[in-house]
């Protein structure tokens, strides 16, 4: 299974993607998560401590220089990628944990070595590991390319009952369209009444919703970390399933 996880900032977006990664371990399969936000909090939310978060791809300036062969403005669109996920990333039993990192353009449209780097090691992963994988994206699609978004078996939204993130979440679902990503889906988080589902379900017109997480205030005591025995998980797993889609 390969899974994208996007959505607008604050709606919860890293926990989904927190939550799939704990499901798909207790499952007993192999996974790599990815932090592919800026906000990088994919670490912290799965129980990772700061020494044992992976140092962020895009900072390795010498390896990626290298792999790229950069000469002024040309460079390498496909440099050697394969080794990354096993030399930077941490791993806890059967977990592999990487992260993007922040790639700085000067402007817009702008295509630097870091990027064309993320973009050729995320499709690498796509394309070529054999473990689920699991993407926290930022706002938008901006690492995946379209062969590597051709490779998404599951691409899914996280919303929560407000104009604001629905918004987000059309604009999302055009972009993730036009790079021929097909399963598309959308999961409502911090849903505190059927009001909220009537809401979701009457504004979202084109996007399926795959089901609802309740509010767990319970997170707010967790210090960031996700417990796997959480509310908030079981919510996950139902929801995946289609049992909350009412």
């Amino acid at each position: 299974m390969k899974i994208a996880v996007s959505g607008k900032g604050g709606v919860g977006k890293t926990s989904v993607a927190a939550g799939l990664v704990l499901l798909f371990k207790n499952q007993g399969k192999k996974v790599i998560a990815i932090d592919a936000d800026p906000d990088a909090n994919l670490a912290a939310t799965l129980g990772f401590s700061s020494s044992e978060r992976p140092a962020p791809i895009s900072e390795l300036k010498k390896l990626i220089l290298e792999r790229t062969g950069e000469v002024g403005a040309f460079f390498k669109l496909n440099p050697r990628v394969d080794d990354i996920p096993d030399k930077f990333s941490s791993k806890r039993g059967n977990v592999i944990l990487m992260e993007m990192g922040t790639v700085k353009r000067g402007g817009s449209g702008c295509v630097c070595p870091e990027s064309a780097f993320l973009k050729a090691l995320l499709s690498h992963i796509f394309l070529n590991r054999d473990e689920v994988i699991v993407v926290d994206m930022e706002a938008g699609i901006e690492h995946l390319g379209r062969g590597t978004a051709e490779s998404v078996e599951k691409f899914l939204i996280v919303i929560e009952p407000n104009s604001t993130s629905i918004d987000t979440a059309k604009k999302i679902k055009q972009l993730a369209e036009g790079l021929g990503i097909k399963e598309i889906s959308a999961i409502g988080n911090k849903i505190r009444s059927k009001e909220d589902k009537d809401f979701i379900k009457k504004n979202l017109e084109g996007i399926r919703v795959q089901g609802y997480i309740g509010l767990d205030e319970s997170l707010l005591n967790s210090r960031g970390v996700l417990p796997e025995d959480s509310e908030f998980i079981k919510n996950l797993s139902e929801a995946l399933d289609g049992k909350t889609n009412r």
